[in-house]
């Protein structure tokens, strides 16, 4: 019932609000992009001294359902969508969170500036709605440090402001595998208030066997312009996803012989996952005066997770430590972040400080339990595992930008970050000892960077920073070494990042940049053992990830446009170990040499994207994506092949006083390869293997209505 109330309360929101404005519609502007994330206030990303991009908002003619949509033209990140909704995307930046199994890891999420990590570093991007996005920032090299803990990168959505004149727009697009998006929305402006309400709901059949899945997303961005300086902000967030199938990764041969297929066990324990969420955030800016200007953010939410795994039923009844098949985690996490910024002049040259401090917390009950009753496979039996895990940061922070000369610019900072974990065991038995503890974690990073403008059309910079990240609750679930409690002897990943870059503006129309990296991590994370569906971690002393990326964006002609991006990334173990390769393994048996892969890492990757069309009329495109072949395990025995797949679309619009239609097709993989989209690092029966599916075709219509 509260989801409902909810999500009648969005649209109501976006009812309520439509108001009348003049019939003068004012012609589109084409404004320079800013960002916000690197400095946290608005500059070109030409002019910071890091490296970063902003996305526009996803165009019509898009499903508009996936993130990954958004940033194949963004070198350095890799987003895949694994064709497995109760899984969530594959995210990471430079080879940073490529060793997730499942949600996002080592990359910082935000969306309107609330954190979509939880404070112990993991994250999660179903909840972002696509149809309310303005644009997508994304944040790589030494000053994400600057975001605090796993933040190896960080993205941020960002919902757009309602505005004049008033629009009502809906959306419907269906096609392959029975796939269908319908949205509803509505943007405006009333005096003081404005407002942006989208309501999305998606399904699909899946391509593969035993992979459907529903979602509804909701959300609601109301602004109040208190007066000439003060702004109030309230973002309203919801994600119901009643029932997303998990088909499973598959063994190559399996892939081979079928990628269509599920893995035998997602039928047998019928393996799925059950996800709602709701959250809100309410953010007061003041302009207090020409230097002066504070912005205080608080946020609160609650997510509900229900997950049927398949661990078979003998491993569950022999293992008295086992945590069962069935888990159930209730969390309820918020926090805030309060920044006051002046800007001015120092030594009569421009210059800028923000200082602040944030706070979040999450408050997790996890139980776990027998996923059979009897013979009776795929439901909720006994109880085998009760805590209450609790986790929080308190970070503060400070960094500058001071424009020292004409053509020289500087900027630094510095955050402290503590991190606090707790775990609470309420399942105590003769075989299952108490597993409470508590772990703290803390550090500095300080980052720093410079940028010099050699031309108006030149501007070169280098950074240099230092990072950490903790292991996430996931990860900290069990000790590698058999005994009880949780993996508390575990240290955090501490991290050195260099990078070095080129941007370049010959034209208006022609934007290209490159960028040389390179981050040496010590106690990095890895796989110990793999035993009875619990996979434990590892410190290795040391890892390295370094490469360049290369993008490139420019008008070939009146209506053509080309779009390049290119990333080169080595990401190896820089020390020995011994791990565990496959399922059962008590101990870490198999030697890893140092200079080998990190898993989940393709060697290279690459976009390429050709667009025609006017803002009316006759649109088409057509773009290419390759990935390298990419490392499975950590002894590198597997890979996943190379593949290129081309897409192509056309489109038609019709653009009036006060209406808009655009009508659009797509094909994805249009040459019909087989290949496999994205991998399961490390998975203990060898399924690394998530297939992508063959040819596929999407068709729909956008409308908008202007008042």
């Amino acid at each position: 019932m509260k989801r409902i109330t909810i999500h009648a309360a969005l649209v109501a929101c976006g009812i309520a609000g439509i108001v009348h404005a003049d019939d003068t519609i004012p012609p589109p502007q084409r404004l320079e992009p800013v960002v916000v994330t690197a400095t946290r206030s608005a500059q070109s990303p030409y002019d910071v001294a890091a490296t970063i991009n902003v996305v526009p908002a996803p165009p019509d003619g898009a499903l508009n359902v996936n993130l990954s949509e958004m940033l194949a033209s963004v070198p350095g990140i890799l987003a895949r969508d694994r064709q497995n909704y109760a899984q969530d995307e594959q995210l990471s930046i430079r080879g940073f969170g490529a060793r997730s199994t499942f949600g996002i890891r080592g990359v910082r999420l935000y969306t309107d500036g609330i954190p979509a990590s939880m404070p112990d570093g993991q994250g999660q991007v179903s909840h972002f709605n696509l149809g309310s996005a303005d644009r997508v920032e994304v944040l790589r090299g030494p000053f994400s440090a600057l975001y605090g803990n796993a933040s190896g990168g960080v993205v941020q959505l960002f919902t757009a402001d309602g505005g004049q004149p008033d629009e009502l727009r809906a959306g419907l697009a269906g096609g392959s595998n029975g796939m269908l998006r319908a949205d509803v929305g509505a943007r405006g402006k009333n005096g003081t208030f404005d407002y942006n309400i989208d309501y999305t709901h998606f399904r699909t059949d899946g391509y593969r066997d035993h992979s459907a899945a529903r979602r509804e997303s909701g959300n609601a961005k109301l602004g109040w312009q208190i007066d000439d300086g003060k702004r109030l902000t309230l973002v309203l967030n919801t994600l119901d996803v009643p029932f997303a199938q998990d088909p499973l990764g598959l063994t190559r041969s399996q892939w081979k012989a079928d990628p269509s297929q599920a893995t035998s066990v997602a039928d047998t324990y019928n393996t799925r996952k059950t996800v709602n969420q709701t959250q809100g955030g309410l953010v007061f800016d003041d302009s207090i005066d020409e230097h002066n200007s504070l912005r205080v953010m608080g946020y609160y939410g609650d997510r509900n997770v229900l997950q049927y795994l398949s661990i078979p039923k003998a491993t569950q009844a022999s293992q008295p430590g086992n945590s069962g098949g069935v888990v159930d985690l209730s969390n309820q996490y918020g926090g805030g972040d309060a920044r006051w910024t002046w800007s001015g002049d120092f030594a009569d040259r421009p210059f800028e400080l923000a200082a602040g401090a944030t706070y979040d917390n999450q408050h997790q009950h996890r139980t776990g339990y027998n996923d059979y009753v009897g013979d009776i496979l795929g439901v909720r039996g006994d109880l085998r595992r009760d805590e209450i895990d609790r986790v929080f940061d308190f970070d503060q922070y400070v960094q500058a930008t001071w424009k020292l000369a004409d053509r020289w610019t500087v900027m630094g900072g510095v955050r402290h970050s503590q991190v606090k974990f707790n775990s609470d065991d309420r399942y105590i038995t003769a075989g299952n000892p108490d597993d409470s503890g508590s772990k703290d974690y803390s550090a500095t990073t300080p980052v720093a960077g410079v940028m010099f403008s050699a031309s108006p059309s030149v501007h070169l910079y280098a950074n240099y920073g230092k990072g950490f990240e903790t292991p996430t609750f996931s990860e900290l679930g069990y000790r590698n070494d058999g005994g009880p409690g949780l993996a508390f002897n575990l240290q955090p990943v501490h991290t050195r990042s260099t990078e070095v870059g080129i941007k370049l503006r010959p034209s208006d129309s022609t934007r290209a940049e490159f960028t040389v990296f390179r981050s040496d991590s010590q106690d990095e994370l890895a796989v110990a053992t793999n035993l009875g569906g619990r996979t434990t971690y590892q410190n290795i002393d040391r890892s390295r990830r370094q490469g360049f990326e290369a993008s490139l964006s420019t008008q070939l002609a009146d209506r053509l446009k080309l779009s390049l991006a290119y990333t080169r990334v080595q990401a190896t173990f820089r020390s020995p170990f011994l791990t565990c390769v496959v399922a059962g393994c008590s101990r870490p048996d198999t030697p890893v040499a140092a200079g080998t892969g990190i898993p989940g890492v393709p060697g290279s990757y690459a976009y390429a994207a050709l667009a025609w069309g006017a803002d009316t009329g006759w649109q088409f495109g057509a773009d290419a994506t390759y990935n390298d072949k990419t490392p499975v395990n950590d002894t590198n025995s597997e890979y996943a092949p190379a593949y290129t797949t081309v897409g192509v679309s056309g489109g038609y619009v019709i653009d009036r006083e006060h209406w808009r239609i655009h009508g659009f097709a797509r094909v994805d993989n249009a040459f019909d390869r087989t290949y496999v989209g994205s991998v399961i690092v490390n998975d203990g029966n060898g399924r690394y293997y998530e297939p992508a599916p063959g040819r596929t075709f999407l068709v729909g219509v956008d409308l908008r209505w202007r008042d």
